[in-house]
């Protein structure tokens, strides 16, 4: 198999917002000549697979603004610069559901779009929960909703496009296919 060098030329940023940023790239190209690339950069995020001891997965639902609907969601999270994610996924099971676990386990990592972002999320697994009182919603979270589903329900809801958030797919999947 032949592996070519896609050398970047140049690089500019021409947007900077607060989630996410766009640089335009100008790579070369195998054949020669070269080639402008647009890419999404991110940092990246985590997802969250709690299962309870009855194997039902805890999902929020949320609405998502550019698809202009309400999708179920694995309680999930933006990294930042000051926390690694084991940290933030143990944040956000917290702030999103209330539990905290006793059992993490690195379940997949995705790149859901890889053609125009450098975005990954790491997908955990988290067992042996415990109920807290759940922290007080803040903006982003007021509208969210919380319930536990069969872990079979959950991947018959992604196999009839039910759920159809990336990680969520990746999540409910890889924990249904995982033995303890």
């Amino acid at each position: 198999m032949t592996v070519f060098n896609y050398d970047t030329l140049s690089s500019e940023t021409a947007y900077e917002g607060k989630i996410f940023s766009v640089r335009q790239d100008e790579v070369a190209m195998p054949g020669g000549g070269s080639a402008r690339r647009d890419v999404v950069t991110k940092d990246g995020a985590v997802a969250i697979v709690a299962l309870n001891e009855r194997d039902q997965v805890a999902l929020i639902r949320q609405y998502r603004h550019p698809l202009g609907e309400y999708l179920w969601e694995l309680p999930a999270g933006l990294l930042d610069s000051d926390k690694g994610p084991w940290d933030v996924a143990m944040q956000e099971l917290m702030e999103e559901t209330g539990y905290t676990a006793k059992r993490w386990k690195p379940l997949v990592r995705i790149a859901a779009s890889p053609g125009f972002t450098d975005e990954t999320t790491e997908i955990f697994l988290a067992r042996d929960l415990t109920q807290w009182e759940r922290p007080p919603a803040h903006d982003e979270e007021a509208d969210l909703e919380l319930r536990w589903f069969d872990l079979s329900e959950a991947v018959r809801f992604v196999r009839t496009g039910q759920i159809i958030n990336a990680h969520t797919v990746a999540g409910i999947l890889a924990a249904a296919a995982f033995k303890e």
